[in-house]
């Protein structure tokens, strides 16, 4: 089966980034907005339990934490990506660590930059002149992290959550 790890910011956060992705992220209705802490990874059924108490592990060493989205970005030229960057993310970039350690370590092909995509596989000119007007935006949201959710994807492609973890350090 198909996992990943994600947190969901708070719901005036969903609601401005669903504003945008509604047009230009064609995954728009397979997850609802997120910081993505693991990127999707195959997992055997047999090695769920051990998955599932690797986080919880990792929850209860893990204090919440507030989250600052400060403006909007994009990975291009790497990927034609728009995306709400999180500001100072020590504490997010700590729990993206302790997640993907033991029995979910693996090598990512890219750094980790937490964010939510609100645009994504847009065509060149598209992207730059989307990009172009929404960076433009003042933005200044927090999000309270007290959880993360480990999800699967479904036979038509969505994302449904299997656990919820509580941090709790």
């Amino acid at each position: 089966m198909k996992f990943g790890i994600a947190t969901f910011p708070e719901k005036a956060i969903q609601d401005f980034a669903n504003s945008y992705r509604k047009r230009y992220d064609p995954n728009y209705a397979l997850i609802p907005p997120h910081i993505t802490l693991k990127e999707p990874f195959e997992l055997e059924e047999g090695m769920l339990p051990q998955a599932v108490e690797h986080l919880e592990q990792t929850a209860q060493e893990t204090a919440p934490f507030n989250i600052h989205f400060h403006k909007i970005s994009s990975f291009h030229p790497t990927n034609n990506v728009v995306y709400m960057a999180v500001e100072k993310a020590d504490e997010i970039n700590r729990l993206h660590e302790k997640i993907n350690r033991g029995h979910l370590h693996h090598e990512s092909g890219y750094k980790f930059i937490p964010h939510i995509t609100i645009g994504q596989k847009l065509p060149q000119d598209e992207l730059l002149d989307v990009y172009g007007s929404l960076r433009m935006l003042e933005v200044d949201m927090n999000s309270w992290v007290d959880r993360f959710h480990l999800l699967y994807q479904l036979e038509n492609g969505s994302w449904t959550i299997y656990q919820s973890f509580l941090l709790r350090g």
